[in-house]
């Protein structure tokens, strides 16, 4: 994950880096065995053999290599690689969202929905516009209910997850908890209180309410001084863990302590009502509840949670380690929620490094393909999935009655040189800032990508504008000017003529960006939602070894050694920066493309399947499928019938396969953000934004704005369609499926013909 786009998770993971074993600690932590009830509540109402479910998302986790010698994340994770392909299938041509970033990724697992409906089209952060047309900043990262602008509402008073006019998104717990079962999170984005705001609409206020206590020790932790335990205190208690409670109170009315510690599950724009539903909100609350009274979670290893301080509690999102989030998994199941959703850290950035960074002295660094301490991550996590599975089939939690779902936010582009082979076997790489002007200049085993600050590289002239920072970075221009006028558009045109030097590609200036899209062609790829306040001016996508950002000429106090074009990490621009090298939010293949792990009753035993073309909405319905249950919203995305057994779908995912299948995958292809129609439009937008004569551009900007309606209509009629067969076992008409697919491959080919035009 690149922490800098999320000030919300980059802060908190300042605040949380480390887990202490208890004999520092001086903490007593529960067994492993202490609260086992292996058997779903008897309320939990899912589908026929399936009693759990365990899902788990990954942060930047790849099958697929990123250095030909070094074997990938999963090969190195062998008991989770294999217990997915043994037992059931591993679809590995899954495929993220735009932008392609960790909250939009997850979100659109979570929900079934493309980003602009589940609200956040730009991510980890994005701006928007307040009245005063100076765009604003708001983090991608909060929790569900929360507004854009939650510290007063005044600036944008609509919800960060914004959905069909302009309603909050609808939460992926409540077919879970209308069916009886509590619905644990770990750590997975804006399920769980995500930060301890304490504004009007902050986190702690929607959750707590101004001037409880709760709300009282986030304005003190806020108030403390950096780096203390006073500081961290809050976010310990209170962030990243929580459990939705079942209709009729599950574990939130199982004794008077979870009763006290309970407080309102509040959705008011939920279909059909949430009243009444109750939840547990922080590790200082939902400890106890799942452990019997005990203060704290024990991890795989055997040993207590904590913060930096020892402090039992969340340990940071950085520090969602396998073996502390499989530990709070293992935990909830024991305890009695039956359904846990739980979010896992990568693996090939250094958490615990004490190398000295800008932002922090402990900030993490990343390692390449082979690296020592990558290798030894891998090999954690491994051993805690060794673990958890065992600790699990000790419970009674199989896949004879448990549905497992196992997929990662969006894949990587690593930026970096070839690590130089050592005698363990490792591949070592330099750790240091470098450019093409440093004597010696970036050796050939460098690590990092390469920033560049874009406002000194822009003419005299351009508007004032604010970027999120990105390989694929969105413009917010002052003023919000309509996307025909003519000092932005001579500013698209700047942006995308302008040549740097990325040292792993060339000693030469070359292109910095290789496509663009204004309003109308990120209507086209989902990035634009309900809020007409947060739509950016438009998006240039990177060569993505590239880190994009956008300040003023810095000082020598900045770290430059005069005032002039340079970045504060080393006194050039562009300038490597190792401390981050594995690049997303992009569009090339090795960040778009990424994986699925279906496991339990009803899926197919497919081994690795690397044919299908799936993307993240899918997993939504398919997991709901299996689970027995339904939203009550038409997802994006379709049930994968190709990992089901026959057995386990309804008569109208039956019937007529094969024209469900030819329809399935036209579909895909004509609404999924990295469909063959997106890509096409994205090519056309390109080709429109970068021309010199307006009459083309908005020849081709009509074009791709008609084409996108028609898009737009006819996917609606079918998911629709695909919804109606998966979830109300109407059988699809064959005709009407027939002439569907033909009006698709028409947009197909007509999109193709633009971007060759």
């Amino acid at each position: 994950m690149k922490l800098r786009p999320s000030l919300a998770r980059s802060m908190a993971r300042f605040l949380a880096l480390a887990v202490l074993p208890a004999s520092v600690a001086g903490i007593t932590a529960v067994t492993a065995s202490a609260s086992k009830s292996p058997g779903a509540p008897t309320g939990c109402q899912l589908s026929g053999p399936v009693k759990h479910v365990i899902y788990l998302v990954f942060d930047n986790t790849h099958f697929t290599r990123d250095n030909p010698s070094v074997p990938s994340d999963l090969e190195q994770m062998p008991h989770l690689l294999n217990f997915l392909t043994s037992n059931g299938s591993l679809l590995t041509n899954d495929h993220t969202v735009l932008i392609s970033h960790t909250a939009g990724g997850i979100l659109s697992s979570l929900t079934g929905l493309y980003p602009d409906r589940h609200g956040v089209g730009v991510s980890n952060s994005y701006f928007y516009y307040p009245p005063s047309k100076i765009p604003a900043f708001s983090t991608a990262f909060k929790y569900w209910t929360d507004l854009v602008d939650d510290s007063t509402g005044a600036n944008d008073a609509l919800p960060n997850m914004v959905f069909d006019g302009q309603k909050n998104t609808p939460a992926p717990w409540v077919p879970f908890t209308r069916a009886g079962c509590d619905f644990g999170g770990v750590s997975t984005a804006n399920i769980e209180l995500e930060n301890i705001g304490t504004g009007p609409f902050g986190d702690m206020s929607e959750a707590f309410g101004t001037g409880s206590p709760e709300w009282t020790d986030a304005v003190a932790s806020s108030a403390a001084p950096s780096g203390t335990a006073a500081r961290a205190k809050a976010f310990t208690d209170y962030v990243g863990i929580a459990i939705h409670c079942a209709q009729g109170g599950g574990i939130c009315a199982s004794n008077a302590t979870n009763v006290a510690n309970s407080r309102a599950d509040k959705l008011p724009d939920e279909r059909g009502g949430y009243l009444g539903y109750q939840a547990l909100y922080g590790a200082k609350y939902v400890d106890p509840a799942i452990t019997g009274g005990n203060a704290c979670v024990n991890n795989t290893e055997g040993q207590p949670v904590t913060d930096p301080f020892g402090r039992c509690g969340f340990p940071g999102f950085d520090w969602a380690l396998a073996k502390n989030t499989l530990g709070y998994v293992a935990q909830m199941q024991e305890a009695g929620v039956p359904v846990t959703y739980a979010y896992i850290s990568d693996a090939h950035d250094n958490h615990t490094s004490s190398f000295p960074a800008p932002f922090n002295p402990n900030f993490p660094r990343a390692s390449g393909p082979g690296e020592t301490d990558y290798k030894a991550q891998l090999k954690a996590y491994d051993n805690a999935f060794a673990t958890f599975f065992d600790r699990l089939a000790a419970d009674g939690i199989t896949k004879k009655n448990t549905l497992f779902v196992v997929t990662a936010d969006e894949g990587d582009h690593y930026a970096g040189g070839v690590g130089i082979p050592q005698a363990d076997g490792s591949l070592a790489y330099s750790h240091t800032n470098c450019s093409w002007t440093t004597t010696p200049a970036c050796p050939s085993n460098q690590i990092g990508e390469v920033n560049l600050n874009i406002k000194p590289k822009l003419p005299a002239g351009t508007p004032g504008f604010v970027v999120h920072n990105d390989s694929a970075p969105t413009f917010y221009v002052n003023g919000q000017p309509d996307r025909t006028d003519s000092t932005l558009r001579k500013m698209e045109r700047d942006v995308f003529a302008l040549n740097a030097i990325d040292p792993y590609l060339s000693s030469s200036p070359a292109p910095v960006f290789v496509q663009m899209a204004d309003p109308v062609g990120e209507k086209a790829l989902h990035m634009i939602n309900t809020d007409p306040a947060r739509t950016p001016s438009f998006t240039a996508f990177a060569i993505p070894d590239y880190f994009i950002t956008a300040t003023t000429k810095q000082p020598p106090s900045a770290g430059c050694a005069t005032d002039r074009d340079c970045t504060p990490k080393c006194d050039s621009n562009p300038c490597v920066d190792y401390h981050f090298a594995w690049n997303h939010g992009d569009i090339q293949p090795e960040i778009a493309t990424n994986w699925l792990g279906l496991v339990g009753p009803g899926v197919k035993s497919l081994g690795i399947d690397s044919q299908t073309w799936t993307d993240h909405t899918n997993v939504r319905s398919t997991t709901l499928a299996l689970a027995g249950l339904r939203d009550d919203y038409v997802n994006d995305g379709r049930v994968r019938i190709e990992a089901i057994e026959t057995k386990a779908l309804p008569q109208s995912l039956i019937a007529h396969r094969a024209t469900l299948l030819r329809l399935g995958n036209v579909y895909e292809q004509v609404n999924a953000a990295f469909g063959q129609f997106g890509l096409d439009l994205l090519t056309a937008s390109t080709k429109a934004l970068k021309s010199t004569d307006e009459t083309r551009y908005e020849s081709i900007e009509t074009s791709i704005a008609d084409l996108a309606t028609q898009r737009d209509t006819l996917a609606g009629q079918i998911k629709a369609a695909l919804n109606a067969a998966a979830f109300d076992n109407q059988a699809l008409n064959e005709q009407q499926a027939k002439a569907w697919i033909a009006q698709a491959q028409s947009l197909l080919d007509q999109a193709s013909a633009l971007a060759a035009s």
